[in-house]
């Protein structure tokens, strides 16, 4: 059996990527062709906080999330169990983001898993969705969210899935997880640097 290198496990990565970036593309298309969708699924593909609105995602985008999500938690075996792959695999792909929790990994390991779960349960209906990101973003006014971390937090939690998941992590289901993630790390930013200082006042 031959060996692969490290140059051509590199190249077959960032093929894998490229034809992943470019499936993503030919669904927005497609959808936005569909469903007469404007440029918000687009918008979502990188993080927004210049304002935080109600989005409406397609729903088969939607659908195919959910599934994943409940995917997911089946292939973790249980809830908690859900929540301490995701608390893995968001910090050990950036140790550095440790500092900022000071709770007990138990539990902020059921805190992802609260979370996400109310932001993926709610991905059908836009005001909810807003009402439960906003309600979130309050909570974590006292961390620094940026957006290299949100992006680190993002693609740790997509790698897990596509990893635990495999084929089950369809294109559609890993562009509606990248765009929630995205308005949701975008939310944070926003209500933090708008809200915040209001608030101390």
């Amino acid at each position: 059996m031959a060996e692969v290198t490290p140059q051509e496990d590199t190249e077959y990565l960032e093929e894998t990527d490229e034809e992943q970036e470019a499936a993503i593309e030919g669904v927005v298309l497609e959808d936005q062709e569909e469903n007469g969708l404007d440029s918000a699924v687009g918008q979502l593909q990188e993080v927004q906080d210049k304002e935080f609105v109600e989005v409406r995602l397609p729903a088969s985008i939607v659908a195919e999330a959910q599934q994943a999500w409940q995917a997911f938690i089946g292939s973790a075996g249980s809830r908690d169990a859900a929540g301490e792959a995701i608390y893995a695999a968001v910090f050990e792909s950036a140790p550095s983001l440790q500092s900022l929790f000071k709770t007990a990994r138990s539990v902020m390991a059921l805190r992802f898993m609260n979370g996400l779960n109310s932001i993926i349960s709610s991905a059908a209906n836009p005001s909810v969705l807003k009402t439960q990101v906003e309600t979130l973003g309050f909570q974590h006014l006292d961390l620094e969210v940026t957006i290299p971390r949100v992006v680190i937090f993002r693609d740790a939690i997509i790698s897990l899935f596509q990893m635990e998941l495999g084929a089950r992590f369809t294109t559609k289901a890993r562009l509606g997880l990248l765009s929630l993630l995205n308005y949701v790390g975008g939310a944070y930013i926003f209500i933090r640097r708008e809200y915040a200082v209001r608030i101390k006042i």
